[in-house]
């Protein structure tokens, strides 16, 4: 088996953009990767494509990668597009890892683009709910209401029912940040506090959509969304698109890129039927991720993880094994997950903040652990950083995500 590399990236700022397009994001994402890897087009053996609502919101079904790369005028290679609601791009990277590892290719390129953002809000949030089982989506809605009543938490009385005025994932994290806190005894400032500390690390961030810092007690006073989630906690709609070119040691030695970074880990998997107490997702999947490494979580220097809100942040750092069960609050009021904290979260802002334009999510988190590895993160630069570990999670079945890859990456 091979070794596999990453020797480039791309990406560009997330944001909401009226004026652009899936195809043209996805252009000088590309080029950028291209560029940082010293390579010409002409060099790929093959690609792979992450989209998920080009379709829902302008009919483009079927063959998304190939429009796009011929549209740059990269054709003949073999192209797969993936589609894997929030996964996408880390499903893309999975893929492209595997080819390379079993020496099918030498060298591809994996790319993410999403717009979403649009003049009529309610279709932007309607999209989210295609993420989930539509032919089931009632039994969904039912399944949040009797965990809520089985937990017996007061909801404030003006809150909405699920899903009106936003998307339908914020009521399934609030229901699981209102299990945490009914069971470990978590606290919405815990929630405010990972949210905080993600504007800040935003702020540093020039390719973040939300460049602005905000204290504790700013995000406490946002909007509400769904108890005891505020819209500051919650990602925001927007576009975006990243890329990363991957190749094998071989075409590495050969072409002698400029910061090349290894990746240890790459690992899928689909969520379980279980209920809250069950085993999780990710800590299913971060047991195979360590194993293939042969690393463990105290071995990480800092982590990208899917805070689609605030909680997703505060799950994730548990199920990883970057805290103890039910500490995840705890944890990040201790400062560990700060830029100069033990094992600092999200640097590049998160979800929250660095955006979340669903195709391209994780490849942006590939993007920032790259360019700490590389130790070229500026202001925000983890020091002595020499693994860095990504976990891009994608829709929603029962209780936990669809599906979910954890990647982890070392400095050469």
């Amino acid at each position: 088996m091979n070794n596999v590399y990453i020797a480039g990236i791309g990406m560009i700022r997330f944001s909401k953009y009226q004026d652009r397009n899936v195809r043209d994001m996805a252009h000088e994402a590309a080029g950028l990767a291209l560029t940082d890897a010293g390579m010409e087009k002409k060099e790929l053996e093959a690609a792979f494509f992450a989209n998920t609502f080009w379709g829902f919101f302008s009919n483009q079904h079927s063959i998304r990668g190939q429009v796009v790369l011929r549209s740059m005028g990269i054709d003949k290679i073999p192209v797969t597009n993936i589609e894997n609601a929030c996964a996408g791009g880390s499903s893309a990277l999975h893929m492209a890892y595997a080819f390379v590892r079993a020496g099918i290719h030498d060298v591809v390129l994996v790319l993410g683009s999403e717009k979403i953002s649009s003049p009529d809000k309610a279709v932007s949030l309607g999209a989210y709910a295609s993420c989930m089982d539509v032919g089931n989506f009632q039994s969904h809605l039912d399944m949040l209401e009797k965990i809520n009543k089985t937990l017996n938490f007061k909801l404030p009385e003006d809150q909405d029912s699920p899903g009106k005025n936003r998307s339908v994932f914020m009521d399934a994290y609030a229901m699981g940040a209102r299990w945490h806190m009914t069971r470990f005894n978590s606290t919405q400032r815990q929630l405010a506090v990972i949210c905080s500390k993600n504007h800040w690390h935003g702020s540093m961030n020039p390719l973040a959509q939300y460049q602005q810092p905000m204290s504790v007690e700013e995000v406490l006073a946002d909007r509400p969304v769904a108890y005891p989630l505020t819209r500051a906690m919650c990602s925001p709609v927007g576009d975006g698109a990243a890329a990363v070119v991957v190749c094998s040691e071989q075409y590495l030695k050969k072409k002698k890129c400029a910061g090349p970074v290894r990746i240890r880990a790459s690992v899928s998997g689909t969520g379980a039927d279980r209920d809250l107490d069950g085993i999780d997702i990710g800590e299913r999947l971060a047991k195979q991720a360590y194993e293939t490494a042969g690393v463990g979580p105290e071995d990480i220097s800092l982590a990208e993880l899917h805070d689609a809100t605030a909680y997703g942040e505060l799950h994730q750092t548990e199920a990883m094994g970057f805290c103890p069960p039910g500490e995840g609050g705890i944890h990040a009021e201790s400062g560990a997950t700060r830029l100069g904290g033990r094992q600092p979260v999200n640097i590049s802002g998160g979800l929250e903040c660095r955006g979340h334009p669903v195709g391209a999510s994780g490849l942006a988190q590939i993007h920032e652990i790259v360019t700490q590895l590389r130790g070229k993160a500026g202001k925000r630069q983890v020091e002595g950083a020499r693994f860095g570990f990504a976990e891009n999670g994608g829709g929603n079945i029962g209780v936990e995500e669809a599906a979910m890859c954890i990647h982890i990456l070392e400095k050469v």
